[in-house]
């Protein structure tokens, strides 16, 4: 029986990126996939971007620059457009693995799968890998969770189109995890079951000094807040909204893409996913030494909405937030590191 390959549209937002911007179409290009589309959507760019693209653009399905309103207003341009199978968005600063897209195309046979994880490798400089992506984060049998703690590896991502018609296209007012809120949509359309993770390296994810990863973290971390601040107005828990609020020093209240009907009908869902967003807050916070911040969440986080595992981890915060000290910690770790290694 003849391979039939599944269509695949890769989308790459672009803004100023002629350094890299080369790396990332020849990686899409040289994985000569049979069934590709391939589009790049320019911001406007006043370095060389345009230059590079012009050299390949023979070998894309479509290209333009012009001013936008952000990298998720660019990608949404794509998403509108995009006649692939199967979607996803790869930055004008990333690059394929070889046979990446033969490996996705062939986990998408399953007609059960709406969605496919793998991993990445994380570099700097002349690809010098720095470490390694242990791929979304998915929680088998604990969709609060998944939900709650919504850490998406999104350029090893990728999504079935029918799906993603679903989901809708991405929030033009989130810059940072506007991956995240789309990941959160996802899980409330579909839950888990169709969701399939792989050990495969797709992705080498660059770090440098001008990547929004490695300069404007903290604003990572806002904007996860506004997006479950919302969820906890939406759903009218509002001591948790305003401890959210007031916890991260939120100064805007960012919308939710998701309609207030559809949150409400999975309130209960929702609550629990709250408490553990409010947890793993709680563990950053105390691994950081900001212990005030850490208790202001752990007096709010009921056991009841939380698994076995994650109780305790509460009881075990609670405890050491109060007694231990993180340099204490810190120190313990380093001497018990060192006795390992001897």
């Amino acid at each position: 029986m003849k391979n039939v390959f599944p269509k695949i549209t890769i989308i790459t937002p672009s803004y100023n990126q002629g350094s890299y911007i080369e790396e990332t179409i020849d990686s899409v290009l040289s994985q000569n996939y049979p069934n590709l589309e391939y589009m790049i959507f320019d911001g406007g760019s006043s370095d060389n971007t345009v230059e590079v693209i012009r050299k390949y653009e023979k070998n894309l399905n479509f290209w333009v620059s012009e001013r936008d309103n952000g990298q998720s207003d660019a990608i949404n341009k794509g998403l509108r457009i995009a006649s692939g199978d199967i979607v996803n968005w790869l930055n004008s600063d990333d690059y394929y693995e070889p046979n990446c897209l033969n490996i996705i195309g062939k986990q998408f046979e399953n007609s059960n799968v709406s969605a496919v994880c793998g991993r990445s490798n994380l570099f700097k400089g002349a690809r010098e890998v720095v470490g390694e992506s242990s791929g979304t984060d998915v929680y088998r049998n604990n969709l609060a969770k998944t939900i709650g703690w919504s850490r998406i590896d999104q350029p090893a991502t990728f999504f079935r189109k029918t799906a993603l018609d679903q989901m809708g296209l991405l929030a033009v007012d989130l810059h940072y995890v506007m991956d995240k809120e789309w990941w959160i949509r996802y899980l409330l359309l579909y839950g888990l079951n169709n969701i399939k993770k792989i050990e495969a390296k797709l992705v080498n994810f660059r770090l440098h000094e001008s990547s929004k990863t490695t300069t404007q973290i903290d604003l990572f971390g806002l904007e996860t807040a506004s997006i479950f601040f919302n969820i906890a107005k939406t759903i009218g828990e509002m001591e948790l909204a305003q401890l959210i609020v007031d916890t991260e020093d939120l100064k805007e209240d960012l919308k939710i893409q998701l309609t207030s009907t559809f949150l409400l009908e999975k309130k209960v869902l929702l609550k629990n996913a709250l408490h553990h967003y409010l947890l793993h807050r709680a563990d950053y916070y105390y691994s950081i030494d900001e212990r005030g911040a850490a208790q202001s969440y752990l007096n709010f986080i009921h056991r009841d909405c939380l698994n076995y595992d994650e109780q305790s981890l509460l009881l075990n915060l609670k405890l050491r937030n109060r007694i231990l000290p993180i340099w204490i910690k810190n120190r313990k770790l380093k001497l018990f590191n060192h006795a390992n290694i001897s």
